[in-house]
C-alpha cells in the first residue's frame, strides 16, 4: 500500500555566505526573480508555488529562529494598509492569495546551522513518519512539459513506491560542486536504479566510479535538487549526527541518502525541466536573466 504524501520540506536556514554582503541585508531566499507570470517574487515564493502545483498542501520551511519574523511577515501578514491601498486590483488579489499560502506553511527552527543534512533532520517530528517531498531553498525550477518538476517526481514515487531523486546532467567542470550519482538504467535516459551517491567527488574518483558508459565522456548524472523520500532517511541522519559523522565539517544529506539507498533501494529520475541556482553571485545573475523564459 502506498503511503500518502502530503508534506514538503524546504530548508532555508543557511547564512548565504557566498552572496555576502547582499545577504547581510536580505536572506538569499528573498532575492527577487521575475517569474513566468511577469511578477517579481522572492525565490522562496516560487519554490513554494512549485510545491503547491504538485498538489501538496503542507509545507515546512526550515529557518533560523532569528528569521522567523521575516518569514511570518511575508507569508502570514497583510502589507501595511497604506501599501495595500496603493496596489492594483490584481496585486491586492495576489496579496490575499499570499495569506492563503501562509496557512499552509509551518516554520521549523534549526537552532544551529550544521549542514544540509542537519537542516532536513530538524523536520523529523513535523514529518511524523510519512514520505515527503524535499526541495532546495536556493534553487527554482521550471518544467519543460505540462507537468511541474515536482509533479513528475511524485508520479514516479506513486508508480514505484520507493525513494526517488531528481536527476540532471552536468559536465565534468562542475562535479566537484554537486552530488553525483551512478547506477543502471531501467528506462534509458529516464529512470535509473541508483547504486551510489557521492557528494562533491574529485574528478579522478568520478571518472573511475561514477561515469555511466553510455553518456558523453565529460557528462555525469547529478542531483537536480528535488527528492521524494521515505521517513527512514531520518534514522540515517540521526545516526550520523549522534556519531558526529561529518563531511567537510557538516552533516550532509548525500551520505545518509547513500545509506538509505543501500537499505531500501532508490530510483533516480531524469527530470524534464531545468533548475536555476541562486546560491552564488554568477548563478543568481544568470537565473535573473534566464528564469522567466527558461533559457
Amino acid at each position: 500500500m502506498i503511503q500518502p504524501l502530503h508534506k514538503a520540506i524546504i530548508p532555508a536556514a543557511g547564512f548565504g555566505t557566498r552572496l555576502f554582503p547582499a545577504t547581510k541585508a536580505i536572506k538569499k531566499e528573498f532575492f527577487p526573480i521575475i517569474d513566468q507570470d511577469g511578477l517579481a517574487k522572492p525565490a522562496i515564493l516560487i519554490i513554494v508555488e512549485e510545491v503547491l502545483k504538485s498538489g501538496i498542501q503542507e509545507i515546512g520551511i526550515i529557518i533560523q529562529s532569528q528569521d522567523r519574523l521575516l518569514f511570518e511577515d511575508f507569508f502570514k501578514k497583510q502589507p501595511s494598509l497604506e501599501l495595500y491601498n496603493k496596489l492594483s486590483p490584481a496585486s491586492k488579489q495576489y496579496s490575499d492569495y499570499l495569506q492563503e499560502i501562509g496557512e499552509k506553511i509551518t516554520l521549523i527552527s534549526q537552532d544551529k546551522q550544521e549542514g544540509y543534512g542537519h537542516a532536513v533532520y530538524c523536520a523529523k517530528e513535523w514529518v511524523n513518519q510519512s514520505p515527503f517531498l524535499l526541495l532546495l531553498g536556493d534553487h527554482v525550477y521550471r518544467s519543460n512539459i505540462n507537468q511541474s518538476c515536482a509533479e513528475q517526481l511524485l508520479q514516479k514515487y506513486q508508480q514505484h513506491q520507493t525513494n526517488v531523486i531528481g536527476l540532471t546532467i552536468v559536465t565534468e567542470d562542475i562535479i566537484q560542486k554537486a552530488g553525483v550519482i551512478t547506477g543502471t538504467w531501467l528506462e534509458k535516459n529516464s529512470l535509473l536504479s541508483i547504486t551510489q551517491l557521492v557528494e562533491k567527488p574529485t574528478i579522478d574518483y568520478a571518472r573511475s566510479h561514477l561515469h555511466l558508459p553510455d553518456m558523453n565522456k565529460n557528462e555525469y548524472l547529478a542531483v537536480f535538487g528535488m527528492y521524494v523520500l521515505k521517513s527512514q532517511i531520518f534514522d540515517h541522519l540521526e545516526d550520523e549526527i549522534k556519531n558526529n559523522q561529518r563531511l567537510k565539517g557538516e552533516f550532509q544529506l548525500t551520505t545518509a541518502l547513500d545509506k538509505l539507498c543501500a537499505a531500501q533501494g532508490m530510483l533516480g529520475y531524469l527530470v524534464q525541466g531545468q533548475y536555476f541556482d541562486i546560491g552564488m553571485p554568477e548563478f543568481y545573475r544568470q537565473t535573473s536573466i534566464d528564469f522567466k523564459n527558461g533559457s
